[in-house]
This record gives C-alpha cells, structure tokens and sequence, in this order.
C-alpha cells in the first residue's frame, strides 16, 4: 500500500511539473529587416525570456509576411516590433481597423524620415532641399556608373517607406536625374561610409532614430511642407496599379512607431500580452541600439540583455511591477 501511495505521489508530481512547463507563455517574434525593428525585437524576446520566464521565437520577415501571420493568430509570428505609421497603414487599416484580429500599442515613439546627404558633401555643393538633386551638377557626381544619372538609395525591397520614396523621386520631378536604387539597408551604410570615405556624391533615404546619426557626419535634405492633400499613397497590397495612382509631392509627416500584435496571443500568453500593451521606448533608445548593433558591429542579443539589467524599474513598470 504504501509503495502505491508513493507512486501515485511521484505521479502527481510530475504531473504537476509537466503542466507547468506546457503552460510557459510563448511568443514568435517577426524581425523586419532594418536595425531599428532587429533592436526591438530582440529587446522584447530578452524581457520575455529572463523576466516573464516565457519562451521567444525570432522569425525574419516583410511587412506584408509578418501582419498576415498576426491576422491568422495560429503563432506563426505574433508581433511586428516596429509599425511605422502611416508608412504601413494600409495593413493597420485591414487587420487593426478592419478585421480586428491585430493591436497596436497605445504608446508610439516619433519617427522622422526624409533625405541625406553627407554633411562634407552636401556643404561643398550648396545642397539644402530636395530639389538640389535634380541639379544636373549634383547628379553627376553622384553618378557612379556612368549611366548619366546620381544613384539614390530609396529603401529595401519589401518597406513600405521604398514605395512611397519611388512615388516621391517621380512628382518631385528627379526621374531624368536620379536613379531610385532598392537594396538591403547594409549595401545603403557601407556605400554612405565608401562615398565619405572617398569624398563622392551620394544621397540616401534616411529616418529617425537610426544608427546612421551617430555613425556619420549626414544631414537630412528639407522637403516641402507635408501637404495631405499632396499625399496621396496606394502601396501595392491594396491595388497593382498603386504607382500610377499615387502622388507625393511633399514630406512625409512625422511618424507614430509603436508595435503591434496578434489579439490572439491574450488568450494563449497573456502576460505577455499585458507587457506588450505596457512596452514603451523614446526615440534616442532606439538610436542607441541600432548604433551598437549595426555601428559597433555588436550583436543585438547582447546589447539588448545589457540594457534589461542596466534599465530595471523602466522594464518593471512594463511588466506592471
């Protein structure tokens, strides 16, 4: 008898212990290509991981990959770490505000995006605006392929942002003197820091916070004021013909970034939920990991484990403590 009551103890125990490993709160993270979101998402992961004792997945992925994935609530990929709006608003307009299966955080950082140039460049060349790109003198020094036009780094494939600036290059009249280039953000710093380096002509799509301000000495061109009757943005989720029935011909407005996730993961990890709907950063935090991690060559793991243990009360507030 007694060796029955010891095994069915030894039984329920390890039911018990069982029952609690299944139950840690889980989440899959979408990593977007640029340094700002690979920051965040791996600040997030570290929080989930050493505070909250869950487990954290990273998934790379677009835009379009990553809200989809949240919309379907399975968790494949329960949260986007860096929703720039309105640059992505055609997606929070279908999953937040139209199928209600995404959230968006209640406490945004602000974004600032536009065009640089080098400060060296830019000073020796009376570049200032926009315009001055469409300077036939400009855009031959920034012509390094011989093809008659200055090459201009818009964005990376998949960023909503890649679209709009396209749109832009074209009803700001550059397209006979500016080539819009697409690449990954990594081709975009080591040609920055190539053009300084060798005192060329170079022009980029750049926004705030990025490392890039405390990597080079660069200067964001001035535009014309933003104008919402000048803006008028179809990106190509919504419609094929999204460029032809575009017109941008102002600067962008200053941005909300926050994240956002699938309203499924209250459900199946609700701490993590809450620390989601708490989470909060200023624009200079995102700044300075992206500078470690992209400028200091660190990896973001580190940086961001760094920071939980450097930043107590901040992440005990997120976590309602």
């Amino acid at each position: 008898m007694k060796n029955t009551l010891k095994v069915l103890t030894l039984t329920t125990a390890l039911s018990m212990v069982a029952g609690v490993a299944s139950a840690a709160e889980k989440v899959n993270i979408g990593v977007p290509s640029w340094t700002g979101a690979q920051a965040i998402a791996h600040l997030l992961k570290e929080v989930v991981e050493s505070r909250i004792g869950g487990e954290a997945g990273m998934v790379p992925g677009n835009n379009a990959t990553i809200f989809q994935a949240m919309d379907q609530g399975k968790g494949d990929i329960d949260v986007h770490p860096d929703v720039w709006l309105p640059n992505q608003e055609s997606f929070t307009k279908k999953y937040v505000d139209g199928a209600g299966t995404v959230q968006l955080s209640s406490n945004p950082y602000e974004g600032n995006q536009g065009f640089c140039v080098s400060k060296d460049f830019g000073e020796a060349n009376n570049i200032t605006d926009i315009a001055d790109l469409g300077r036939p003198d400009v855009a031959e020094k920034m012509d390094s392929d011989g093809n008659g036009k200055g090459e201009m780094w818009i964005g990376a494939p998949g960023w909503a942002s890649a679209n709009v600036n396209e749109v832009k290059v074209r009803d700001y009249g550059l397209l006979d003197f500016i080539e819009p280039v697409r690449a990954e953000e990594s081709v975009k710093t080591a040609r920055v820091k190539d053009s300084i380096a060798k005192s060329e002509g170079y022009a980029f799509y750049c926004y705030k916070p990025h490392a890039i301000w405390y990597q080079f000495d660069v200067k964001m061109l001035t535009e014309p004021t933003f104008d919402p009757a000048k803006y008028v943005m179809v990106q190509p989720s919504d419609d094929p013909d999204w460029y032809d029935k575009s017109n941008v011909a102002t600067k962008d407005a200053l941005k909300n970034v926050q994240i956002a996730w699938s309203k499924s993961l209250a459900d199946r990890s609700p701490a993590i939920a809450e620390f989601f709907e708490r989470f909060n950063l200023e624009a200079d935090d995102v700044s300075s990991f992206a500078y470690e991690i992209s400028g200091k060559g660190r990896e973001p793991a580190e940086v961001a484990k760094e920071w939980v243990a450097a930043n107590p009360e901040r992440v005990d507030a997120w976590l309602g403590l």
